[in-house]
């Protein structure tokens, strides 16, 4: 696992951030030391995938970066026989992630696509993740997205949606900031890492609230929808179709 250091040296202008072949390289290490209990979450992930996997049925990794919520979710649904699709619009990503999760999944169990999630059709589901991915879509496209991801879920089926959130109390927002800022600090990153990766990414990763998160999701459809994990400024919900 290469070492997270794009952003270890000062950089007259920051630019945007983009998942390119630079990223790749060390992403395990980046999310893990930017993402608080990611692996907990990751774990538990599975648990919840299980209860609303059906045998046989087709399970949606939606902007599956390397694979790892999909492998997560195999890894506690072998014995049911799913078809995992993987979908992210980053070259470099499915390349990697088809190196990845060949060594640990069936071939027959997994499709991997490069394309934008928005463009592609999601059928006969039973379960549908998108771990870090609505945050990076437009906020006027996000109920749209997650409306055709409710059509594409078979009644029974589930949506686990993690996302980085937003707080309305502009002092929990604060202080959710400087816990996330010094979480990332005891992991090894350094003051001037942290500001320019907030830099880079501040345009192209707009956060939503819990409560935005679930209108949207009432508003798409689905039935009930509980946070059932939260660390600082991360959170999942579990949403559900009757």
């Amino acid at each position: 696992m290469m070492k997270d250091d794009l952003f270890a040296t000062p950089q007259d202008e920051v630019p945007d951030f983009v998942f390119d072949e630079r990223v790749v390289d060390v992403f395990p290490d980046m999310i893990k030391r930017s993402v608080p209990g990611y692996e907990s979450m990751l774990a538990m992930m599975g648990v919840v995938a299980r209860q609303y996997a059906e045998p046989q049925g087709r399970v949606y990794d939606l902007g599956s970066s390397l694979g790892a919520s999909t492998l997560a979710i195999h890894r506690q649904t072998r014995d049911l026989d799913l078809k995992h699709i993987c979908i992210d619009n980053s070259a470099a990503m499915i390349k990697r992630s088809q190196a990845i999760l060949s060594r640990h999944m069936p071939q027959a169990d997994l499709e991997l696509v490069c394309d934008d999630i928005q463009s592609q059709e999601i059928t006969d589901a039973s379960v549908a993740v998108m771990s870090f991915t609505l945050q990076f879509i437009e906020a006027d496209d996000r109920l749209a997205t997650i409306k055709k991801v409710y059509e594409g879920l078979k009644p029974g089926g589930a949506l686990i949606l993690s996302e980085k959130i937003a707080f309305d109390d502009s002092r929990q927002q604060s202080l959710q900031t400087d816990w996330h800022h010094a979480f990332k600090g005891a992991n090894g990153y350094s003051e001037l890492e942290i500001s320019q990766k907030r830099t880079s990414i501040e345009n192209v990763m707009v956060p939503d609230t819990l409560s935005q998160h679930q209108s949207r999701l009432t508003a798409a459809g689905f039935d009930e929808s509980y946070c059932w994990y939260q660390a600082f400024n991360f959170a999942s919900i579990v949403a559900l179709k009757h």
